[in-house]
């Protein structure tokens, strides 16, 4: 199935401007429609500084005229990429839509997105549920039931999903994950299949070796290439994913998201949520 309809969440970070262009680079490639979804939710530095201005006991008047440059530095970041959206649908030649909803990003967001193919967001640095422990973005990949990019909260992009690393051990987390970005690897320049600790994973699953998967992915049209590493250390293996990606150039990484959504406490396996910790480029998980 291809990616026909692509959901990019955007706020007022920095970093919303990159994820957009990312997003659009993503759908001109799988000849998508776009949808940016900007809710208009204040940050913990506005909020804060409403907060400052109330509990310190500031006049009505200066507490309206602190909302009222929280409304405008907001109308002021949404008309900056609003703009950027439309720019970027003349520059691809995609069809976009533009959203703007007031309300909380963490409730709006799912629902949304379990309208799209895939959903674009930032990877959150910070718990967003003390009660889970997990931000707001990877609890999407637990409630939308549709594969998520998450592009990391720092560095610099040109691309996403030119060269595709698909992190496989045959799991069937690796294997669904896998199939959602497979209209993606159809539409890369290059696919590289990384195998970490392959012959304890064959024995764990059964599994059959990893040259199969290439073969599989070949079938789809892509230029596929295998590598296979041995004696990895558990605590080492997203970091040895990472190392590996950036040895090859990848732009994008597919990983799957080990754990269960009714045990938020045990939700994310170790490795998992260690990539999803130290990644320095997009990865895209599925569950």
């Amino acid at each position: 199935m291809a990616l026909k309809d692509l959901l990019v969440h955007i706020d007022q970070t920095e970093q919303a401007s990159q994820r957009l262009q990312l997003a659009a680079d993503l759908a001109k490639r799988n000849q998508s429609r776009l949808t940016a979804l900007f809710v208009r939710e204040m940050t913990p530095a506005q909020q804060h500084a409403l907060s400052s201005a109330e509990l310190g006991l500031a006049s009505a008047s200066a507490i309206d005229e602190e909302n009222l440059r929280i409304r405008n530095d907001m109308d002021a970041v949404e008309s900056r990429l609003a703009s950027n959206l439309q720019a970027a649908a003349r520059k691809y030649g995609i069809e976009v839509e533009w959203r703007s909803l007031q309300g909380v990003a963490s409730i709006l967001v799912p629902q949304h997105a379990r309208f799209a193919d895939l959903c674009v967001v930032s990877q959150d640095v910070s718990p967003a549920d003390l009660n889970t422990g997990y931000t707001f973005s990877e609890q999407l990949l637990f409630v939308t039931g549709r594969p998520v990019v998450f592009v990391p909260p720092s560095g610099s992009f040109e691309s996403l999903g030119k060269h595709v690393l698909v992190a496989w051990n045959s799991s069937r987390a690796c294997a669904r994950s896998l199939a959602d970005a497979l209209p993606i690897i159809e539409c890369a320049e290059r696919v590289t299949v990384l195998a970490i600790n392959s012959e304890q994973f064959a024995k764990r699953y059964a599994a059959l070796p990893p040259g199969n998967i290439v073969e599989n992915l070949r079938r789809h049209g892509a230029e596929v290439d295998g590598i296979s590493l041995d004696g990895v250390a558990t605590a080492a293996i997203s970091e040895t994913l990472l190392t590996q990606a950036r040895r090859v150039g990848a732009d994008l990484i597919v990983a799957g998201a080990f754990g269960h959504p009714r045990l938020w406490e045990k939700m994310m396996g170790g490795v998992t949520r260690d990539l999803l910790a130290r990644m320095d480029r997009p990865v895209l998980m599925s569950y």
